[in-house]
């Protein structure tokens, strides 16, 4: 067995396919390599409440969630990193003010501005034709279960997504917020309109994962990050072995500069072989 490593995995788009498909050859890999004494953590933009039970029960060491603002190690919460009050009012502020659908992240749940599930459903019929174009099969969609924005304590939120029906959203917000916030490109494959993601600026996952290993007193030059998204290149500049999968952005894979095969093709379970954790 090689020397211990710790490696982190993005959820979406690396261990589950857009929706709810997870590659057997995922679930084994990382069984195996933490049997074989080398931990592996989830590193999400997903709150902990969001993230897929059928990713859960594969079974993991800890999570960076919320991008980067929360990490539990285990089932305990360890590092704790909510936004100041006056951020996300700020963020709340623009997004009404633009017509902008958004959803507020905590650690346990994700809450939904009002008229987003139309939104959401016109995401989810574009991803089941998209799907049934690859292999003839439809599949039932997601449920859309989020409790509305006007649920959620205001003081707890981490993280925000987005949903615009106009092209210009992301641009739009890195002017008027790029002064406080971090605004990347989502991945929601929409039908028209854009999608992204917004944070304090220095929260994300490669801070997350140096404050972890610091936790952990273990080096970076040992750790291995697997992602395919614009949230996953901050992890990729801190790991020592950064990896994208090959479903990702060509310019996400050429920050990662080592690609494995794609999520169902069993991305993860090649990388872990590659690196000799399994």
């Amino acid at each position: 067995m090689t020397a211990q490593r710790i490696a982190f995995l993005d959820v979406d788009g690396t261990i589950l396919e857009h929706g709810s498909r997870i590659a057997p050859s995922t679930v084994t890999a990382v069984r195996a390599a933490r049997e074989n004494g080398h931990l592996v953590y989830l590193c999400t933009g997903r709150a902990e409440g969001d993230i897929h039970p059928d990713v859960k029960a594969i079974g993991f060491d800890g999570a960076i969630t919320n991008g980067g603002a929360f990490i539990t190690r285990g089932d305990e919460l360890i590092i704790s990193h909510p936004m100041p009050r006056a951020d996300t009012d700020r963020l709340v502020e623009y997004f009404t003010r633009h017509g902008i659908h958004y959803f507020l992240q905590t650690h346990e749940t994700v809450f939904a501005s009002e008229g987003i599930g139309r939104v959401f459903g016109e995401f989810v019929k574009t991803l089941q034709g998209h799907r049934a174009g690859e292999d003839g099969i439809s599949r039932p969609a997601p449920d859309f279960h989020y409790p509305p924005v006007a649920d959620a304590d205001l003081d707890a939120v981490a993280k925000t997504t987005f949903i615009s029906e106009t092209s210009d959203s992301l641009d739009r917000a890195q002017s008027e917020l790029g002064d406080r916030f971090h605004v990347i490109p989502g991945s929601m494959p929409m039908p028209g309109g854009s999608n992204g993601e917004i944070a304090l600026l220095g929260m994300n996952k490669g801070a997350a994962i140096l404050e972890l290993l610091a936790v952990l007193g273990l080096d970076a030059a040992d750790a291995i990050g697997i992602g395919d998204s614009w949230n996953d290149v901050e992890m990729f500049d801190v790991v020592g072995t950064p990896i994208a999968m090959g479903n990702a952005d060509p310019e996400v894979q050429a920050r990662a500069g080592r690609v494995t095969t794609a999520v169902l093709d069993d991305g993860v379970s090649n990388a872990f072989t590659e690196l000799g954790l399994v």
